[in-house]
C-alpha cells in the first residue's frame, strides 16, 4: 500500500521526516541539537574537529606581526582632500598610501597660527596619529602596542596641559616595564 504522506529530508543528515521541518536550516530534531551545540560551544567543536579530522576546522590565519615599527618608504603615494568644518574653517586631509591602502593620515589648516584653534589642532593631531597607527597595524601588520599609542599621544601635544599632554600623563601611569 502506497502512502500519500509527503517526506521531507533533513538538509544535514538526509533523514526523511513525515513532518515538515520548521526551522531555517531544514534540520531534523536530532540535527537541531547538534546545530545548537555548534552555536553554543564553538571552541569544543573546534577541538573535536581537530581530534577526528587531524586538522583545524578552518585554516589558521597567517599572522605576521612585526616587533618593531614598520619602516615606511621616504616617498609615499597619497591623496589630499580639502574640507570645511561647521565654523567654515578650511582643513586639508592628506592620506598616504602603500599599495593603494591608507597607512597615514595628516590634517592641517590655514589657521595653524590662530591660538583659538591650537587646542583643536592638537586634538586632531592626536586623532590622526592614532588612526595612522591603526592603519599601519591593519594594512602593514605593524604591531600595535600600548607604548606606541603613548608615544603618538605625547608627540601630538602642542603645549603643556593641552588634552594630549593630559592624556599622556594619565595613561603613562598604566605603562608597566616590559620584561
Amino acid at each position: 500500500m502506497k502512502s500519500n504522506k509527503e517526506l521531507h529530508a533533513c538538509t544535514i543528515c538526509g533523514l526523511n521526516q513525515e513532518q515538515p521541518l520548521r526551522n531555517d536550516e531544514g534540520a531534523c530534531p536530532s540535527c537541531r541539537i547538534v546545530l545548537r551545540y555548534i552555536q553554543e560551544q564553538p571552541e569544543t567543536v573546534k577541538k573535536l574537529w581537530r581530534h577526528y579530522q587531524n586538522e583545524p576546522i578552518l585554516p589558521e590565519a597567517a599572522t605576521r606581526l612585526m616587533d618593531s615599527e614598520v619602516e615606511l618608504p621616504e616617498v609615499l603615494d597619497g591623496k589630499r582632500y580639502r574640507t570645511i568644518d561647521r565654523d567654515r574653517n578650511k582643513w586639508y586631509l592628506s592620506v598616504s598610501e602603500v599599495n593603494g591602502k591608507p597607512v597615514e593620515v595628516f590634517a592641517s589648516t590655514a589657521f595653524d597660527r590662530d591660538h583659538e584653534l591650537q587646542s583643536r589642532i592638537s586634538n586632531l593631531t592626536t586623532i590622526t596619529r592614532l588612526i595612522s597607527l591603526i592603519l599601519r597595524h591593519i594594512f602593514l601588520d605593524e604591531a600595535l602596542t600600548f607604548n606606541k599609542c603613548l608615544k603618538q599621544i605625547q608627540r601630538s601635544s602642542r603645549q603643556k596641559n593641552d588634552l594630549p599632554d593630559m592624556l599622556y600623563g594619565v595613561l603613562s601611569r598604566y605603562n608597566t616595564p616590559q620584561e
